[in-house]
């Protein structure tokens, strides 16, 4: 029988699956994960119900950042693997029907990247405007207060050409110009070689940090800053990042993509305000496909707060513009350490029915938790960096807990990251087992959402949101999915005026109201989502 084609693309109706390649699962018993282990796991990916994984660096690196530090963009780096075991892996992905997607890390290089060895050699060498160089201010002080994500300063001196270069996160990870055309050419080549051989997208790492201000004015002072915070926040960085010329790269870089066949998609990675986070999308489309929309990592979890930045998102999104959401990533606390391991399946629920494409973090789907990581043991440059803050990334990248053996079935050796004490007791063999599992309910969840046009590409109203409610209704054709959220501990009422209904409850965080007939008014648990297919 003949089926009509979707206008919808790929990454529209699928679920992206972040993996840590480190974290993920070891084959050769070094305690890191890599390529091999990636491939042993598909299985269980394809069975979740994921169609597309995005892979974290796996390429050429000193790892002073853990991948983020790329010294050659077009090789694998031995700890994962080789070209060899990443071809597998994209045939392998493939084979399943799925999709591969590949960070791009296009702002910065390793200082051991042969271009940066080239480029700080001497001033008069041909790639010295591959990277940004200025001179000391008259008393020697650096060119301007720009700072560092992971520490002070974002300028260092270079003894040998008496100038300092321009590094946005750590001194080995120095900045390219992006206002040289050489410098976009060759990474337009790097995006060239991973599309030759058949990726099916990037994710770009900090694709809003590509250009700086030609002036190099000093950023603003930032009222709101709380000695907790990371040092970098003390300004506001107007004019070294977010700046109007990067929009011309991402059109380039938009512009390469769609010359290849086989629907490539550009995910962006941007923490910025909704305002300036939607600009990325282009006026006509024509920049990254979706940047990333963090707003349910940095929001307070308060459910008036988050109803309304929902509402905010999907009015500000630009004509044919798609959302997405994201609970969790590698440089963010895990959900389930911010909102608790109950509230944790409601906002499961609220990533897998809110529309646009969803991301999940590998081990969400098991309730993974934060580890506690001793400071002796700490690898994490932010978290060495500012040790009086516990701004470490190690205890939401521990290594996937997949069941009751030593070192939870992620490695024969010694993992680089502790293991969580109770890893027995949480875990996918253990979990896949229980019917009231985290893991069942993400895959009840996953289910519904790619068995209902409603719930993967259907339409979006909210209907009603007070200090502990956020309801909204899904819709395609005749179907008509209302979801309830109660984001607190307390029982909560839910009748709201000028919104009648009746209908089957299909998916709820308390399993037992499955099946039961709603109508008009629910009285919610604490701590409780349910989906109601409407009649």
């Amino acid at each position: 029988m003949e089926t009509t084609p979707s206008k919808y693309h790929w990454w529209q109706e699928c679920i992206i699956y972040q993996i840590y390649p480190r974290s993920f699962q070891d084959s050769d018993g070094d305690g890191i994960g890599d390529i091999q282990g990636i491939i042993s796991r598909l299985d269980y990916l394809k069975e979740l119900g994921i169609l597309s994984i995005w892979v974290s660096p796996i390429f050429q690196s000193p790892m002073a950042d853990f991948g983020y530090d790329i010294s050659d963009y077009t090789g694998i780096h031995p700890i994962f693997g080789t070209m060899e075991d990443f071809d597998q892996l994209l045939a392998e992905v493939h084979r399943r029907g799925m999709r591969l997607l590949l960070d791009f890390v296009p702002n910065h290089t390793s200082d051991q990247h042969p271009w940066f060895k080239e480029s700080r050699s001497s001033r008069d060498n041909p790639k010295r405007d591959w990277y940004i160089w200025h001179d000391a201010n008259e008393d020697g002080s650096e060119p301007n207060n720009w700072l560092a994500m992971f520490g002070e300063t974002a300028w260092e001196w270079d003894e040998k050409t008496q100038q300092y270069y321009y590094h946005g996160f750590l001194k080995e990870q120095p900045d390219l110009n992006w206002r040289n055309p050489e410098v976009q050419e060759a990474m337009f080549d790097v995006m060239r070689f991973w599309f030759d051989k058949g990726v099916d997208g990037f994710r770009i790492d900090v694709i809003y940090h590509l250009i700086k201000d030609a002036q190099f004015r000093n950023n603003p002072s930032n009222p709101d800053y709380q000695p907790h915070m990371n040092h970098y926040d003390k300004l506001l960085p107007v004019y070294s990042t977010d700046q109007p010329e990067v929009h011309e790269i991402a059109r380039k870089m938009r512009k390469l993509t769609d010359s290849y066949p086989g629907d490539r998609v550009l995910i962006g990675e941007v923490y910025l305000p909704i305002n300036k986070l939607v600009a990325y999308y282009g006026a006509d489309n024509n920049e990254v496909h979706m940047p990333f929309n963090f707003q349910l990592l940095v929001l307070p979890w308060d459910a008036e707060h988050i109803a309304s930045t929902i509402n905010q998102y999907e009015g500000a999104l630009p004509e044919e513009a798609w959302p997405n959401w994201v609970l969790s990533n590698h440089d963010q606390p895990r959900i389930t350490s911010r909102v608790g391991a109950t509230q944790a399946r409601v906002a499961a629920m609220m990533l897998l029915t809110l529309r646009g494409t969803p991301t999940i973090y590998y081990g969400d789907e098991i309730g993974m938790r934060d580890i506690p990581i001793p400071f002796d043991e700490v690898q994490d440059p932010q978290g060495l960096n500012m040790p009086g803050l516990n701004l470490s990334r190690d205890p939401a990248r521990t290594p996937m807990q997949w069941d009751i053996t030593e070192n939870a079935g992620f490695t024969s050796g010694k993992p680089w990251l502790r293991i969580a004490l109770d890893f027995r007791r949480l875990n996918v063999e253990v979990q896949e087992k229980d019917p009231f599992s985290m893991l069942t309910f993400y895959k009840e969840l996953i289910m519904l959402r790619q068995n209902e046009p409603a719930l993967r590409i259907g339409s979006y109203t909210p209907v009603y949101a007070d200090k502990q409610i956020i309801s909204y209704v899904r819709e395609a054709g005749d179907t008509r999915f209302l979801i309830l959220l109660n984001l607190s501990h307390r029982p909560s009422y839910f009748k709201p005026p000028h919104f009648k209904f009746s209908g089957t409850i299909e998916v709820a965080t308390i399993t037992e109201w499955e099946g039961n007939i709603v109508t008009d008014w629910v009285n919610l648990a604490g701590d409780e989502g349910i989906i109601v297919r409407l009649s």
